[in-house]
């Protein structure tokens, strides 16, 4: 058996462990762990003093900022639990601009004075934390030289246990600002987006004549997806350990043309991984609800139930990181970036939004009544205005190195953002639009009457797959999101420009309300404004076709294929008015988040391309050529004349990469842009011969795993 086929053979095996077989019987109260490792509002009940819980829950409750005199008893009690399940340490547990998370580990023990040692957490510990700021990329707005940087408690996100093999950790989730007062992270622009939709939504609520709910939360459940591959491949393969994707690799014989994976059996060894992810999920209060396969080979999704975006977001980084972490017990190694193999669907992080309020009430859900519906469509109507007058900001959102392999494939949406709303949604706006009834359809929508409406279908049409941003029965899924991207960002814009959209519509319904007309009238004729002004943005055709592309074309959207073009629009003189305006970001801010994508995306290009030439040229090269020396030794002249040429054509185009990866001597955009145009083209020049040599090499030869072996092999 040659060497790679044996490499096959012992990645293929595997023996369950009993850790993750087996799960306890969960009908039983004593083997439910859920939120065993969080810091809940039932731990806080009964931990600490009562007046304290109160103030706490009623601060929360409000959005109010909390009074600092209750920290040290909160402390005291969350040190306490934290103690008792095995934590020595605690950590400020924030999310730098990175996209990832950040921690620095503190002991809860100090010396005593008399040879022992005391277990120590103070309010002040638990509300303030001075992590060194100046490595984080802060976009200019901490020079390298002023360390200073501040994490800041938040109480709306619990406090949770990470456990490990030899101890525990404490886990305050934070907010990171900088020592002038901007946010240096993602959490507390998300925060600020959150008051700032809540205060236009509850002001919109007055005018529609609700007077009980106080508070508007947005919600969010991102479906994650990612593959799951074994860890030999992975760990032979220096471009996956590099850069999370794979450089090189030659479309299999079969790939995931056959349909056959999505929802199909899932195997034992992963199956097991997912069981015991879930598990750790489930510690941590992570309200997982889906698991399957997805379309390509090796790739899967879970997802949770919606939660409070904040917190939501939160749970989302933790899920990447436990991922990750479990599937190292099994020999395996999760991989999140958007486009790991070339020629396989890649994986996105579908984002599904919605409103609600602090009554239970979903704002983007159709009611029983004319005045529920009457409400739904005026914010409705609101999200179509704001998608429509703010999609490249959105489109810049989610842009990434990553992204840009996968948006506009038949695979994920395109770089153009839509709307779908359904057949039957849009055949009401359409209506509303045209100022006329909507007739009955085979759905059982009955007509439009003016000012009152029927009751409005819960899913009224097909769903739409192809669409970057559809409505889907209760909320909108947001398609566009990388499976590597943090929600921070993309939730922040939603928030924040929605957020405007309503204002715009309340400040039209106080005029015509005013003028005497009665609010069902009022808010037909907000939403016939809203809707006519901005339907361009919703289309319900397949998003794929070029078609499409030329429609969008002529309807005015936005087509900005790759993250150079997305980018400028995270400080367009549009995004820094209302963001100022909402007080979500400032200018400096916003160029600060700008600064750090633009070097986020030349960077990553840089180590693909460093990474993609060291492989072509210390390993592919060496081993086309081995091959051509056995070639030549037997004599025949036309095999030795097929792989000749190519050897040199492959030689050229490293030299050409080698080249392109010189210092151009650019800097920011400049830079982002050449790094595309032509340090991207010079590393397709190199796959390009490579891939093809890989299908005249000798397999034993071939230094490189195979998309046939790391895709299929389980």
């Amino acid at each position: 058996m040659s060497r790679i086929r044996q490499q096959n053979v012992t990645a293929a095996q595997w023996s369950a462990d009993g850790g993750a077989l087996g799960s306890p019987d969960l009908t039983v109260a004593d083997n439910q762990v859920f939120g065993a490792n969080v810091f809940s509002v039932e731990a806080q009940r009964q931990r600490l003093p009562k007046q304290v819980f109160k103030h706490l829950q009623s601060a929360l409750a409000r959005g109010e900022a909390l009074d600092t005199s209750l920290a040290d008893a909160i402390a005291q009690a969350m040190k306490e639990w934290a103690l008792e399940r095995g934590a020595t340490h605690f950590t400020h547990w924030f999310q730098p601009l990175t996209g990832m998370t950040a921690e620095k580990h503190d002991s809860f023990y100090g010396p005593s004075g008399d040879g022992s040692a005391l277990a120590q957490f103070s309010g002040k510990e638990l509300i303030q934390g001075e992590p060194d700021a100046s490595s984080f990329p802060t976009g200019g707005i901490r020079a390298t030289f002023e360390a200073r940087g501040y994490t800041a408690w938040d109480p709306t996100s619990p406090a949770f246990i990470l456990e490990n093999p030899n101890g525990a950790l404490l886990c305050i989730p934070t907010a990171f600002v900088s020592w002038t007062g901007e946010a240096l992270d993602h959490k507390i622009p998300l925060l600020r987006s959150m008051d700032a939709l809540s205060r236009a939504a509850v002001r919109a609520l007055k005018l529609l004549g609700d007077e009980e709910s106080i508070r508007v939360f947005t919600t969010v459940g991102p479906e994650q997806e990612y593959f799951l591959i074994d860890e030999q491949y992975y760990y032979e393969r220096p471009d996956l350990v590099t850069t999370g994707r794979t450089l090189f690799g030659t479309k299999p014989p079969k790939g995931h043309e056959l349909d056959e994976h999505y929802f199909g059996s899932i195997p034992e060894r992963i199956l097991a991984c997912m069981m015991d992810t879930e598990r750790e999920l489930a510690k941590l209060g992570v309200p997982v609800k889906t698991r399957h396969n997805e379309v390509a080979p090796n790739q899967y999704e879970i997802a949770p139930v919606f939660e409070n975006s904040n917190v939501g977001s939160d749970h989302q980084q933790l899920t990447m990181q436990i991922l990750q972490n479990v599937a190292r017990r099994y020999g395996l190694v999760c991989l999140l970036h958007e486009k790991p193999f070339a020629g396989v669907n890649g994986s996105g992080k579908h984002n599904n939004w919605s409103m609600g309020t602090d009554t239970g009430l979903n704002l983007l859900e159709p009611g029983d009544t004319p005045h529920e519906n009457i409400q739904f469509l005026f914010f409705c109507a609101a999200v179509v205005a704001a998608v429509n007058r703010h999609q490249a900001l959105l489109r810049a959102s989610v842009a990434s190195v990553g992204q840009d392999h996968r948006l506009g494939a038949n695979e994920a949406p395109p770089a153009i953002i839509s709307i779908f709303l359904g057949a039957e949604l849009e055949r009401v706006f359409e209506a509303i639009a045209g100022g006329h009834a909507a007739a009955a359809s085979d759905n059982g929508f009955l007509g439009l009457g003016t000012p009152s409406l029927p009751p409005l279908p819960m899913h009224g049409g097909d769903r739409n797959r192809t669409s970057p941003f559809a409505f889907t029965g209760n909320k909108f899924e947001f398609r566009t999101v990388g499976s590597s991207g943090s929600l921070g960002l993309p939730n922040t814009v939603l928030n924040t420009i929605t957020a405007e959209a309503i204002d715009a519509m309340s400040d039209q319904l106080e005029a015509k309300i005013a003028d005497g007309g009665s609010v069902e009238e009022a808010v037909i004729a907000v939403v016939k404004e809203a809707y006519s002004s901005n339907s361009q943005i919703v289309f319900g055709g397949d998003n794929y076709s070029e078609d499409w592309h030329a429609e969008a074309q002529r309807r005015g959207l936005e087509n900005l294929r790759t993250t150079p073009d997305a980018l400028p629009w995270l400080v367009h003189e549009q995004t820094v008015g209302v963001f100022s305006k909402y007080g979500v970001l400032s200018e400096r801010e916003l160029e600060a988040r700008y600064e750090v994508s633009v070097e986020q995306y030349f960077v990553k290009l840089n180590i693909e391309s460093e990474t993609a030439a060291s492989i072509a040229r210390t390993m592919l090269l060496p081993a086309a050529v081995r091959h051509l020396n056995d070639l030549s030794a037997t004599g025949m002249e036309s095999l030795v004349g097929e792989v000749r040429p190519l050897i040199e054509e492959f030689h050229a185009a490293i030299i050409e990469l080698e080249a392109a990866n010189d210092d151009p001597g650019l800097e920011g955009l400049e830079l982002a842009f050449y790094m595309r145009d032509t340090v991207i083209a010079a590393m397709d020049g190199v796959r390009h011969v490579a891939d093809r040599l890989e299908r005249l090499v000798a397999d034993d030869r071939w230094p490189l795993p195979k998309y046939s072996e790391v895709l299929f092999i389980k």
